[in-house]
C-alpha cells in the first residue's frame, strides 16, 4: 500500500526504534541497583522519596540549618573522642602550654588542652563542634517559631510538633552534659550548682545527688557518666527522633504558603531529585563553611584562661552558655521566701522552681498548645496551607508574649552585670524585672493583637479599594476624588485566602426535660475561650463585597454586617476559578 504525503504513520512504517545508549559504567550501576532491589525491595519507595515534592521558602532552610548543625556536631564530636579521655583521675600536667605546667588537673582537662594544643587541627574542631552547638540550638529554636506563628503544628502534624518539643528540651541538656566534660573551672562550678539544684528537690534531692555523682560531690565517676550521655545516649535518642521527624514530614506532606494553584490537596514546589537534592546538598556546605569560618575567626571557650576546677576561685561571673540564661534569670527573679521549713524537712522553691520545674512545664505546656487550640476553636480538619500571622491574631499575641516573657528571663541573668557596669542598685534591678515578669507579656499580648487586627483591616482595605495612586480626579459635577488602582487576582489571593473562625456557641445548660447538661461548666470554659480567640477578629473580604465594591466604591459597606457563612460559597467558588499562578 503507497502513503500519501498526508500520512505521517505510513512515512514510518517499518522504522526501528533507536537503542538509548548506555555507557558501561551505568550498565554496572544499574546492575548493582538491581541487584539490591531483589534483595531488599527498595526501589520503590526510594523512588516514592525522590519524586517527593517540597515547596521553596526560605523559612523551610531554618530546620534544615537546624539538621545540618546536627551533623556537624556528630561529625566533630566523632573526630574528639579519639583524644578525649573522659576520666577525673588526677595527673600533672606537662604539655605544650606553658602557663599550666606543673600543675595537677584531671585527666579530661589534661586531654582538652592536649586537643587545643598538641593535636593539628584539634582547636579548630573542637570550636567548630561548639560553634555548630550552640547555632543548633538558635536553628531549632526559630525553626520553632515558624511552626508555631505560621500553624504548621495543626492536624495532622501534632505529633512532629511534640517530638520538636522533645528534641529542643533534649538539646539543652545535650549542650550541658557536653560543655560539662572538660572539668575546667566554668564547667566545675555549672556542674557544683547542678548538684545544689539536685538537692533542692523535697526529701528525694540528696538521694538524687548521691546516685548521680556516685557519692559525695564532685567524685570520680561525674565525667565517665556524662561522657556516656553525651556521646551515646543523647545522640541516639536525637537523631532516632530526627529520623522519626523528616520520616512525619514525607507522610504527610510539607506544608505551603497560601497562594495561586496551592490547596490543601497539592504542593507546589520541586522534586526531591535532582532540584532539591542539589539545593539542599549545596546549602549543607554553606552551613558548614559559615560554622567553620566562624569557629576560626572566633574564640568561645577557651578552657586554658579558666583553669582546671577548684572551688576555692569560684565567682559570681560564673554563667552558663545563652540557652540556659533563661533558667538562670529565674532563679534569680524567685524570692528568698519561697525557702520555708515544715515537718523537719528545708523546702527550698525559690530554687527548685527555676532550676528543676521551669524546663520541663515550659516544653509540657508547649508541647499541649496544638491540643487546647483544637478544642477551643472545634477545628478537627486537616491543614496543609499555613496562616499569616496576622490572620491569627491571638494565637501570635500569645507567641509573642511568652517571647517577652522569656526575654524578661534572659536579661535577669544578668541582673548582677547590669548593676556593675551601670552602676545601679542590683536590688532594684530585680525589682523591676520581677515586675516585668508578669506586666511586660501582658502589654505584649495587647500590643501584638492591635497590630494584627490593624493589619488585617489594612489588607481588608487594600483589596475593597485597591492601591493609591496619588492621582486626583475632578468629576464634572465638581467633586474631587483619589484614584486607586485595583490589585491584580494573584496578589489579591493572598489576602483573602484564610478562613474566618467564629466563638463557638454555647449550648443550653439544660435539656427540654430540665437535666443539666454533665459538660455544662467545660462548655461555658470552652466558649468562653472561643470569645478570647475569635470575638474581635476582621473577617476576609469575600466575592460579594469585593464586587460591590467594586461596582460604587461603597456598596460593601451594606453587606460587611452580615454573617461570613453566607458568603462562604461564593468565596470557595472564586477560590477554584481562580487561575493558576503562570
Amino acid at each position: 500500500m503507497s502513503s500519501t504525503p498526508y500520512d505521517a504513520d505510513g512515512l514510518r512504517r517499518g522504522d526501528k526504534a533507536p537503542e538509548t545508549p548506555y555507557s558501561p559504567g551505568m550498565k554496572k550501576i544499574g546492575g548493582v541497583a538491581g541487584w539490591l532491589d531483589d534483595r531488599t525491595g527498595a526501589a520503590k519507595p526510594i523512588g516514592y522519596l525522590m519524586k517527593k515534592v517540597f515547596p521553596d521558602h526560605w523559612s523551610f532552610m531554618l530546620g534544615e540549618v537546624a539538621m545540618y548543625s546536627m551533623i556537624i556536631c556528630l561529625l566533630s564530636g566523632t573526630f574528639l573522642t579519639f583524644w578525649f579521655v573522659p576520666s577525673a583521675g588526677q595527673v600533672v600536667y606537662d604539655g605544650s602550654y606553658v602557663p599550666l605546667k606543673g600543675i595537677t588537673m584531671s585527666e579530661a582537662y589534661r586531654s582538652t588542652l592536649d586537643i587545643s594544643f598538641d593535636i593539628r587541627g584539634g582547636l579548630l574542631i573542637r570550636q567548630i563542634h561548639h560553634w555548630a552547638a550552640l547555632l543548633f540550638i538558635v536553628a531549632l529554636s526559630v525553626h520553632m517559631l515558624r511552626v508555631f506563628f505560621t500553624g504548621a503544628f495543626r492536624k495532622p502534624r501534632e505529633l512532629n510538633w511534640v517530638i520538636g518539643c522533645i528534641l529542643s528540651m533534649l538539646a539543652l541538656v545535650e549542650g550541658f552534659a557536653g560543655y560539662s566534660l572538660p572539668d575546667d573551672l566554668l564547667s566545675g562550678t555549672g556542674l557544683r550548682a547542678a548538684e545544689g539544684f539536685m538537692r533542692s528537690v523535697p526529701v528525694l534531692g540528696s538521694y538524687i545527688s548521691y546516685f548521680v555523682f556516685n557519692g559525695p560531690f564532685p567524685g570520680e565517676s561525674i565525667i565517665p557518666r556524662l561522657y556516656s550521655v553525651h556521646v551515646l545516649l543523647l545522640p541516639a535518642i536525637l537523631v532516632g527522633l530526627f529520623t522519626v521527624h523528616i520520616g512525619l514530614v514525607f507522610v504527610h506532606k510539607h506544608t505551603q504558603y497560601p497562594g495561586p494553584g496551592r490547596t490543601n490537596n497539592n504542593v507546589v514546589g520541586f522534586p526531591v531529585m535532582p532540584v532539591y537534592a542539589a539545593k539542599a546538598g549545596g546549602f549543607f556546605f554553606i552551613v558548614f563553611g559559615v560554622v567553620a569560618l566562624i569557629s576560626g575567626l572566633v574564640t568561645i571557650n577557651p578552657i586554658w584562661a579558666y583553669g582546671p576546677y577548684d572551688p576555692s576561685p569560684v565567682t559570681a561571673g560564673s554563667q552558663p552558655d545563652w540557652y540556659m540564661g533563661f533558667a538562670d534569670g529565674a532563679l534569680r527573679l524567685l524570692p528568698g521566701w519561697l525557702e520555708f521549713e515544715a515537718f523537719g524537712f528545708t523546702f527550698s522553691f525559690n530554687v527548685m522552681i527555676g532550676a528543676i520545674l521551669l524546663i520541663p512545664v515550659m516544653y509540657t505546656l508547649m508541647a499541649l498548645y496544638p491540643f487546647l487550640e483544637a478544642w477551643v476553636t472545634g477545628d478537627k480538619r486537616e491543614h496543609h496551607l499555613l496562616d499569616r500571622p496576622r490572620n491569627r491574631p491571638t494565637r501570635t499575641a500569645l507567641g509573642v508574649a511568652a517571647l517577652t516573657m522569656y526575654g524578661v528571663l534572659m536579661f535577669a541573668a544578668g541582673n548582677d552585670l547590669m548593676a556593675i557596669k551601670l552602676h545601679l542598685s542590683i536590688n532594684d534591678i530585680t525589682h523591676i524585672l520581677r515586675a516585668a515578669f508578669f506586666i511586660a507579656p501582658v502589654i505584649a499580648f495587647w500590643v501584638t493583637k492591635r497590630i494584627c487586627l490593624s493589619l488585617q483591616r489594612k489588607d481588608r482595605d487594600l483589596v475593597l479599594h485597591g492601591r493609591e495612586t496619588g492621582r486626583i480626579i475632578r468629576t464634572a459635577d465638581g467633586k474631587f476624588f483619589e484614584q486607586h488602582e485595583p490589585l491584580d487576582p494573584y496578589a489579591r489571593w493572598n489576602l483573602v485566602d484564610y478562613d474566618t473562625d467564629q466563638p463557638l456557641q454555647l449550648e443550653a445548660p439544660a435539656d427540654e426535660n430540665g437535666v443539666a447538661s454533665p459538660t455544662a461548666r467545660k462548655d461555658r470554659v470552652r466558649a468562653a475561650l472561643s470569645r478570647f480567640y475569635f470575638d474581635d477578629s476582621v473577617p476576609a473580604v469575600t466575592p460579594a463585597e469585593l464586587a460591590a465594591a467594586h461596582h460604587d466604591g461603597h456598596g460593601h459597606e451594606a453587606i460587611e454586617g452580615a454573617p461570613a457563612d453566607e458568603d462562604r460559597p461564593a468565596l470557595e467558588s472564586s477560590r477554584r476559578e481562580a487561575p493558576p499562578r503562570p
